[in-house]
């Protein structure tokens, strides 16, 4: 378990795929167009269909997940910001790094400093984590 300031989670990489978009939009109950109809996105600012931010945001909880299996499922907390859209065919590069590490009535809680980002370096997610340590 990564528990101090310093460590670095095992990265997650993964590329979004419109199928996915679909497979979420049915899952979620998200059917808004700017992700299933690319005549109606290319309408938007956006100009082509994006991936739902929170298909985006399933990546943080998959890295969270597999650095602190039990702690994160019951109980992690988030404090994100979503800075740019995410479009089918793009590759994006999920990373974490413990902040820092605070101790209240003996129970020991890591902050971790998370970031979504895309292989031209911009920032799709930002925030932080909150997790329970044992």
């Amino acid at each position: 378990m990564t528990s101090q300031p310093g460590d670095m989670l095992d990265s997650i990489d993964r590329t979004v795929t419109q199928a996915q978009v679909e497979a979420y939009a049915d899952a979620a109950g998200d059917h808004n167009p700017i992700h299933l109809d690319a005549e109606f996105a290319a309408r938007t600012p956006f100009g082509k269909r994006i991936a739902h931010g929170m298909l985006t945001l399933a990546m943080v909880s998959e890295m969270l997940t597999s650095a602190y299996p039990n702690n994160w499922a019951s109980g992690g907390r988030l404090k994100v910001r979503f800075r740019a859209p995410v479009f089918p065919g793009e590759t994006v590069h999920v990373t974490g790094e413990v902040k820092k590490v605070t101790e209240s009535d003996g129970v020991r809680l890591a902050e971790i400093t998370l970031g979504v980002r895309k292989d031209d370096g911009e920032d799709v997610i930002t925030g932080q984590a909150f997790v329970k340590l044992d």
